[in-house]
């Protein structure tokens, strides 16, 4: 009678490693897999798999190798106890990699012989791991595009008038480039954090997490805008109120599809150049009292018309925003790009620079897209 085999993992990204880990490990006899739950990678590995748990048991399952698999159902690092115990196997194969004193305690008291396996490929294959794959896999981490109220997120602006910022979280369809007025540095803060996805926590207290961390007390002088954190995490369209501190004091998210829809069909973006690293926009400014509430109107305006679908009062507050920010922040348009703005403005309702100016990209209120502008794609709420 062949002996049992039992082995456990992941399996997400299923790979030539994966295999031929199997080949190896039947060897020894009818070989059983049990495979971690999306529930259990979430929580041990904090992000969500690529591949659901029925995916990868059906998966598992057509591989020659395996005689049968099953979810494991427990959790943490020895999730699968009770796969284990359905099994009874007789022998237990990790890698090298995978190998815990808590396996051989487990092993050591069922009676269940250890083996320990070195990661080799089958031959004539390149070495294989999920590390070394999704190395090479791009960031699905959002990015932010601000639409109205831009610089109201700093206290030194809110504090001589309370207001709205809007943003709208974007799913990574293309990479958009550094110093862009993508909040790009937000978003690589992320990723020290979370390399590939956004975990699945609640999206206001992961922003707040977010703007927490990139901000390190006492680790620099500029703080970087809640917009950023919040525009990122926060799936739709968000607004946030600020009064003067750095963490908006309400927060409000529209993720009506008939309103995000048409968002995306009235709005197009297009790349200039990178911001200058000598760039300083927040000197030689006019920040007044007066041109806080403009701003603050502007942005109070764009929201209502976003929620009604009003394309002329959109264009219009859209760019009555804009022109706000540059009053107080002249530098937010060097002489550089304004060629590109002369250029697009003939070929749109309204327009304004990404981030806080000074290069990026244009972003434009658009009856239908231009042929050779970016589409935005926004991220909905189950999209992490």
């Amino acid at each position: 009678m062949s002996k049992r085999v039992f082995v456990s993992g992941c399996y997400d990204m299923l790979h030539s490693g994966h295999v031929a880990f199997f080949k190896e490990a039947s060897q020894y006899g009818d070989l059983y897999v049990g495979i971690g739950s999306d529930k259990t990678i979430l929580e041990l590995k904090n992000r969500r798999t690529i591949n659901s748990e029925r995916e990868r048991l059906y998966m598992v399952k057509a591989i020659r190798y395996v005689k049968d698999a099953c979810i494991n159902t427990g959790s943490g690092m020895m999730d699968f106890i009770e796969s284990v115990d359905r099994f009874k196997p007789d022998i237990f194969v990790v890698n090298t990699d995978g190998l815990t004193k808590e396996k051989e305690d487990f092993c050591r008291q069922r009676g269940i012989e250890l083996i320990v396996l070195k990661r080799l490929p089958e031959e004539g294959l390149e070495p294989r791991s999920t590390t070394s794959l999704r190395a090479k896999v791009k960031s699905q981490l959002p990015y932010r595009l601000d639409l109205a109220g831009t610089w109201i997120d700093q206290p030194f602006v809110s504090s001589l008038h309370s207001g709205w910022a809007l943003t709208v979280s974007l799913e990574p369809t293309i990479e958009f480039n550094e110093r862009s007025g993508m909040s790009t540095s937000t978003r690589n803060a992320i990723k020290k954090l979370f390399p590939f996805h956004l975990p699945d926590y609640d999206p206001e207290l992961l922003a707040k997490l977010v703007f927490c961390f990139e901000n390190e007390p006492n680790a620099q002088q500029y703080v970087s805008g809640a917009q950023d954190s919040i525009g990122i995490c926060m799936p739709g369209l968000v607004r946030h109120f600020y009064e003067g501190k750095y963490w908006p004091t309400k927060i409000e998210t529209c993720l009506d599809e008939s309103i995000l829809s048409w968002l995306e069909n009235h709005i197009c973006m297009v790349h200039t150049f990178e911001r200058e690293e000598d760039t300083k926009v927040d000197t030689n400014t006019n920040i007044t009292k007066q041109g806080v509430e403009r701003l603050s109107m502007a942005a109070e305006n764009c929201w209502q018309a976003i929620m009604n679908k009003n394309l002329d009062a959109f264009a219009k507050s859209f760019q009555q925003s804009f022109e706000a920010q540059v009053a107080m922040f002249p530098n937010m348009i060097p002489d550089k790009i304004r060629p590109y703005i002369d250029k697009y403005a003939s070929q749109s309702l309204a327009l304004k620079l990404s981030g806080a100016g000074g290069g990026g990209y244009i972003a434009m209120v658009v009856d239908k897209p231009l042929e050779e502008a970016i589409r935005i794609k926004i991220r909905r709420q189950d999209n992490m």
